[in-house]
């Protein structure tokens, strides 16, 4: 830092963190880049999953022809490991709302270091939850986050309170259940998602559907499709994590 200056604390003392409520994007992801696991050098370039030398990609999503496959790819900014899956949980699960703002953070932060990911976006849209998501709602915190530490308008954002894309009903989790169960839930939960405003805003474009977590990548493929479907001409996929492949 400038001399003078504090260092930032660190992810995940983020709320000891001289910079907590004054930090920028970029100081923030920056920060969190020297702590976090990071996504593999040698990684799938479809789905970000860490690859050894010889060894393909074991997510059946990534053999499919884009046609059938909705996204066109999907970047991670960590691993989901350590304190950013504790953290995650203390959003989703115990409503921690203070770890949205850090998220929003690095997600821009992650936008504004990778500028040749971000060419030719559209629109920046969250994979959405049911208004009625108990405690939170919590893609819908990070993306209204986000677009608050946008402060330049980098990014086309949706400013809070005015989601393009939204969940107009409850559908089945997925945790805990059967592979069948799990993209039954995941089919379930892209046919209740509405694209609000002018229809006439996706046809043709490039959406950056942004999610938690990313698993196998079920329930962003039939979001992705469901675009795809509406009109998009390509859907990429930015998560804050991706869970190591397990086979």
């Amino acid at each position: 830092m400038t001399a003078g200056l504090p260092d930032p604390a660190g992810f995940p003392d983020c709320p000891v963190c001289a910079y907590v409520l004054t930090g920028t994007a970029r100081l923030c992801s920056d920060c969190a880049g020297l702590t976090l696991q990071p996504i593999a050098d040698r990684h799938c370039s479809v789905c970000s999953q860490a690859l050894v030398p010889g060894e393909q990609c074991g997510n059946r999503l990534c053999g499919l022809p884009e046609p059938q496959r909705g996204f066109s790819r999907v970047d991670a900014i960590a691993v989901y490991s350590g304190a950013l899956k504790n953290k995650i949980h203390k959003l989703k699960y115990e409503g921690k709302h203070g770890w949205a703002m850090i998220f929003g953070r690095l997600l821009v932060g992650w936008m504004e270091s990778h500028p040749e990911q971000m060419e030719g976006v559209d629109h920046v849209v969250g994979n959405p939850t049911h208004r009625d998501r108990q405690p939170i709602q919590h893609i819908e915190a990070i993306m209204d986050a986000a677009y608050a530490e946008d402060v330049t308008r980098a990014f086309p954002l949706s400013p809070p309170g005015a989601h393009r894309l939204v969940k107009h009903a409850e559908t089945p989790r997925s945790a805990n259940r059967t592979l069948d169960e799990k993209h039954a839930a995941a089919a379930a939960h892209a046919a209740a998602l509405t694209w609000t405003g002018d229809t006439g805003d996706i046809k043709g474009s490039t959406v950056l559907l942004v999610d938690d977590v990313f698993t196998s990548g079920s329930q962003l493929q039939h979001v992705a499709l469901r675009l795809r479907a509406s009109g998009a001409a390509d859907v990429r996929g930015l998560v804050l994590a991706r869970v190591p492949w397990s086979g």
